[in-house]
């Protein structure tokens, strides 16, 4: 069997060839959607195209301006990556353009296509586009990608992995055999990256792990997911962030179950407010800071005529204790 060509990719996406070329040398002039569709039927085939070299005479005037595309300005995760990102931009001398997208994949390729033809390149955080959505980005500007992994593009991450065995070890040496995961957005990739982590953590120390979810990654989503956490009557829970967590554990404790006492919570990202609520949050802290400006000095660097190494630059994390986990009682009493 041949190689796929560009007819065998329209028949599979059903539009005209004339639209795979489109999508793939002018993606703007596609709609979004069928420009989607295009790069999915293109990934299942295992069409693969080189794009062109520009032209010297063509090459674009530089424009010192990187846009910084975030999921939810409102949620305190973002802070300190913006705040690295800004600073990285400054010192290179370049402008930050920040954009929300409201946790949307439709705002998101909308927004990152308005910005395109006005910045070098892009740095996007928790992506919750498809990756054949992000490979149509990647095609026409340098891409670096916060907590996601393609290979079409340059990648920073936190090493939620090792985040999550250590907090499962931290939960088991505190004697609790069963642990509830309140997940994050369905379509956020580092939801499924935690959530298989616990699993395997938690077979490897014969513990049980249940899911529930998905929620928002809101402290109000927290606090209708612990209704379910209740009902589970597991004894601890690790949350996909730190916003869902302190919704678990204030809405456990307005259910009359005592946090720690009877259920330990723990969370992911240490952001400012754990600190501030009552008990303390324990956390996993993931370098937000560092991510923010390492993503946005690669991201000027590859505009620059940096070469990607191709492989994910993960960031070290480490399991922050404080007075929400405590030792697993026998039986939990309920009211």
């Amino acid at each position: 069997m041949g190689r796929p060509t560009i007819y065998d990719v329209a028949r599979e996406a059903g539009v005209a060839p004339s639209t795979v070329s489109r999508a793939y040398a002018r993606p703007g002039r596609v709609n979004a959607d069928t420009a989607e569709r295009v790069f999915e039927a293109a990934d299942r085939l295992g069409y693969r195209v080189r794009p062109a070299k520009r032209s010297s005479a063509v090459e674009e005037a530089p424009r010192k301006a990187i846009a910084l595309v975030i999921a939810d300005v409102t949620n305190p995760f973002y802070g300190d990556i913006i705040k690295g990102a800004y600073e990285a931009a400054r010192d290179a001398g370049y402008q930050l353009i920040l954009s929300h997208t409201n946790e949307s994949p439709r705002v998101e390729r909308q927004t990152i296509e308005q910005e395109l033809e006005q910045v070098d390149g892009v740095v996007i955080a928790s992506s919750r586009m498809t990756d054949s959505a992000l490979r149509m980005v990647a095609r026409r500007k340098p891409v670096v990608l916060l907590n996601r992994i393609i290979p079409e593009a340059n990648c920073v991450l936190n090493d939620a992995e090792r985040g999550i065995k250590r907090a499962v070890e931290h939960l088991a040496e505190l004697g609790h055999e069963r642990i509830t995961y309140v997940a994050g957005p369905e379509t956020s990739w580092s939801d499924g990256v935690r959530w298989r982590a616990l699993r395997q953590a938690a077979a490897e120390l014969h513990l049980d792990a249940r899911r529930v979810g998905p929620y928002g990654p809101t402290v109000l989503a927290g606090l209708s997911a612990a209704l379910r956490v209740a009902e589970l009557e597991a004894t601890a829970v690790q949350a996909y962030n730190d916003q869902l967590a302190i919704g678990v554990l204030k809405g456990l404790r307005q259910l009359g179950i005592g946090v720690p006492e009877q259920v330990s919570v723990v969370g992911f990202d240490n952001i400012i407010f754990d600190e501030l609520v009552e008990p303390q949050l324990t956390t996993i802290a993931s370098p937000l800071y560092r991510m923010g400006f390492t993503g946005m000095s690669n991201c000027i660097a590859i505009t620059q005529g940096a070469r990607p190494s191709g492989q994910p630059l993960v960031l070290p994390v480490r399991l922050v204790v404080r007075r929400s986990t405590a030792r697993a009682r026998t039986a939990r009493r309920r009211r």
